[in-house]
Parts: structure tokens; C-alpha cells; sequence
């Protein structure tokens, strides 16, 4: 199994009367390596769907309960919208996965989505908000030229 696997580029597939949609053929091959199926859920933060491997989940379920207090409300809705929404996807013989309404019309999807890769995760969008949102962002970025700095190197003991 690879450790390191990316979710890369940005990809527009169609989507079908009942809501499937081929998963990028790079996505799949990261999901057969990994398990059999991605995770999606409504974006806590834009008008798209979230996606995943089961593995992220874990280790987001592992951080809200070290860093949140077992009974407060923040821990409650964190995982009420996150994990209450997720749903496993499998992909069919053909590479496609079905939506459920909910998540399409949670993005506005129609006919058209795009996926984008961000790391560990990926998004499907519609086309037209993610160019909007895509055009936002590269202004963002432009504007504040946020520094990444190199880790510090770990000595030899």
C-alpha cells in the first residue's frame, strides 16, 4: 500500500441523469491501493463536496477528540456536520460513484462537475463556482504572498 499518494489536478467529468460521476482515473488508482471506496461529505465551508479516503476521517476523529472537550458543543457539531454527513462511495466497474441528491445539491451540480485535487483530499464542483472561487483564490494569493518556510532539519542521533 502507498503512504504517500496525492490528489492532483483539476478534472471535469459528466454527470449522469442519476447523479454518477467517473472518478479521475488517478483517483482511482489511489483508491484501489488504499481501500475500495472514498468518503464524501458537504463542505463545512464552500458550496462543494468534500472527499476523501476513510483514513483522513480517522485521523480528523482523532484530532477534534484530543483537542475539543468530549461533551461540548464544539466537539457535538464538528462531528454532527462532518461525520453525520459522510457517506462511503464505492466505484462501480466503470470507475463511477453515485451522489446522492443531497451532496448535488449541496454543490449545484447538474450535468458537469469538477474535481480538484488538494493534497489528501479533493472537491467536486460546479464548473461555474469553481471558476469563481478558483479566480478568488489566485487574487487572495497574489495579494498576500503567504511564506512557506521549510521544516526544520531533524539532527542524527
Amino acid at each position: 500500500m502507498r503512504s504517500n499518494f496525492l490528489f492532483l489536478d483539476t478534472i471535469i467529468n459528466k454527470v449522469d441523469a442519476k447523479g454518477r460521476v467517473s472518478l479521475p482515473s488517478d483517483y482511482r488508482a489511489i483508491v484501489k491501493e488504499t481501500s475500495s471506496e472514498i468518503v464524501c461529505y458537504r463542505s463545512l465551508t464552500s458550496p462543494c463536496i468534500e472527499g476523501c479516503l476513510e483514513d483522513l476521517l480517522d485521523k480528523l476523529a482523532t484530532e477534534i477528540e484530543t483537542s475539543t472537550d468530549f461533551f461540548s458543543q464544539t466537539q457535538d457539531d464538528l462531528t454532527n456536520l462532518i461525520f453525520g454527513d459522510a457517506k462511503r462511495f464505492p466505484f462501480d466497474s466503470t470507475g463511477r460513484i453515485g451522489l446522492t441528491e443531497k451532496l448535488l445539491k449541496h454543490a449545484n451540480i447538474t450535468d458537469t462537475a469538477v474535481f480538484v485535487g488538494k493534497g489528501r483530499k479533493f472537491q467536486i464542483w460546479n464548473p461555474e463556482n469553481w471558476e469563481k472561487e478558483e479566480a478568488r483564490i489566485r487574487a487572495e494569493v497574489l495579494k498576500n504572498r503567504p511564506v512557506l518556510r521549510p521544516a526544520p532539519k531533524e539532527e542524527n542521533k
